[in-house]
């Protein structure tokens, strides 16, 4: 039984993630499904959080001076972060596959992966 609870729980957690696709942090998810799920707690949340990003439901975004947030697209893709309002948005670009070859034969380093988070104002923000 305590496993049917688990598992439903992951589930509303993904589903979560999936429908605020605003790359939210463990807080933000705590706060979407707590009005449904009054039982879940912060540390159920961020714990199965860190088990989807281990399975590679969901993306762990780590990015300097910010939370942990986490993004519904899996797949290697660029973000960029507004100054102003911090707001994090996905970048559609394609994923440049030969920065990873270049620093690793540059720099006698193995590369698996590159995140690049682009920063400046976003369209809101610049037209405020």
């Amino acid at each position: 039984m305590n496993n049917t609870r688990n598992t439903i729980q992951k589930q509303v957690i993904l589903n979560a993630v999936r429908e605020l696709q605003n790359h939210p942090t463990s807080e933000e998810v705590y706060n979407y499904i707590k009005p449904n799920f009054p039982s879940i707690s912060l540390g159920t949340v961020y714990r199965n959080l860190n088990l989807l990003s281990e399975t590679k439901e969901i993306q762990k975004l780590s990015i300097i001076d910010d939370a942990v947030r986490f993004d519904h697209i899996t797949n290697d893709h660029y973000h960029f972060q507004c100054s102003k309002c911090k707001k994090l948005l996905d970048i559609p670009m394609e994923y440049q596959k030969k920065l990873d070859e270049l620093v690793s034969s540059e720099y006698e380093v193995e590369v698996f992966k590159h995140d690049i988070v682009f920063s400046g104002i976003c369209k809101k923000c610049r037209n405020s």
